[in-house]
């Protein structure tokens, strides 16, 4: 019988990062894996199509676990979404060889409810036989139930994350090989080709859990304007969540190129070494700094995003931590270099061994 992956994770919100996740462990699987049948469990199917449609032969979309994590959402209570979907997920779950839960920061504190997710796969299991994974994962801050996550986490066979307090919470020691799911699929397919012109300065900025988006932006500008760079792109990571912060954006930077969701993950990040970023989210820093890209993570909400820049700078990316008004200087040296770059693929690469095997 052919095997059958069963992949979890919050693709076609859209958003860049969530996208990228996913795009990688299909490609992967690609590479391991060609012959399974691979199922997509996310937030919306045809979205999620649309952009990672063609990364695996066998892969179909679909929406089962997160639909009975969402139908519980206004009870606010942990506890009460995991049964919920443990008691409804089997049904769906019944013949997968490999139940993996793919990398992000959606099982914490700011959306509980996605614990339902650990619950569903693991119940699931204990009739299938399924291998259980979770890779990358990012579990702060902590959801109010800590002791449900970490009994929920306990019965995975793979258990992996990418930053210190999130191992701490899952059980794990802390170790610098701890990284974020993209690192498994770095590549030069994910920047623009050397010989593109791209913007001497990169700006991600996002409305979404930022505070003042006006405040965000005038930050941005001022230290753009402190630099002397006139040269700037902006980025769109989440079509529908970013319009607010780009409209603002492009209001004191009327020059500024764009460069769609879309665009970037067809074609790559316009990324290069030397260049400046200044990124408020996640994953433009990792694959920015992957790139060679010095560059400021501005900080928009602290018991979150600092802990995930955090991360990327602890493993290597040199990058400067900004959460004021403060004006520093222009970062002009950083990025991961090649060896700590190859290093952080090796230790994917073992986690993903763990699961499908070489």
């Amino acid at each position: 019988m052919t095997a059958l992956v069963y992949l979890v994770c919050p693709a076609g919100i859209p958003n860049y990062g969530d996208e990228l996740i996913a795009l990688t462990w299909l490609r992967h699987l690609a590479r391991v894996a060609p012959d399974a049948d691979v199922v997509v469990d996310c937030l919306y199917p045809e979205a999620a199509a649309a952009h990672l449609g063609g990364a695996h032969p066998r892969a179909r979309f679909t929406s089962v676990l997160w639909p009975l994590c969402l139908r519980h959402w206004p009870d606010g209570d942990p506890a009460g979404v995991a049964e919920a979907v443990r008691s409804s997920a089997s049904a769906f779950l019944h013949r997968a060889d490999v139940l993996h839960l793919l990398g992000g920061g959606y099982l914490n504190a700011i959306w509980p409810a996605f614990t339902g997710l650990l619950a569903g796969i693991a119940t699931a299991a204990e009739t299938t036989g399924a291998r259980t994974a979770m890779t990358g994962q990012g579990l702060w801050p902590p959801a109010a139930s800590m002791a449900l996550t970490r009994s929920l986490v306990g019965r995975f066979d793979v258990v992996d994350v990418r930053d210190a307090p999130s191992a701490r919470l899952a059980g794990l020691t802390p170790s610098p090989d701890h990284c974020d799911d993209v690192f498994l699929g770095y590549g030069p397919h994910l920047v623009r080709p050397a010989d593109e012109e791209v913007p001497e300065a990169m700006v991600c900025a996002q409305s979404l859990l930022a505070g003042s988006v006006p405040e965000t932006v005038r930050l941005i500008a001022s230290l753009l304007r402190a630099w002397k760079v006139t040269d700037v792109g902006l980025l769109e990571c989440s079509p529908d969540k970013d319009r607010d912060v780009l409209a603002a954006a492009h209001e004191l930077l009327p020059g500024a190129r764009r460069y769609s969701l879309d665009d970037v993950l067809a074609h790559g990040l316009p990324a290069r070494p030397g260049q400046c970023w200044i990124s408020t989210r996640f994953h433009p820093h990792a694959v920015s700094a992957a790139a060679g890209a010095p560059g400021l993570a501005l900080v928009v909400r602290p018991d979150y995003y600092d802990v995930k820049h955090r991360s990327l700078i602890d493993a290597g990316s040199s990058w400067q931590l900004l959460h004021g008004p403060a004006i520093p200087d222009r970062p002009t040296g950083g990025g991961f270099d090649a060896e700590r770059l190859a290093h952080l693929r090796a230790a994917k690469l073992a986690v993903a061994e763990r699961i499908y095997g070489s």
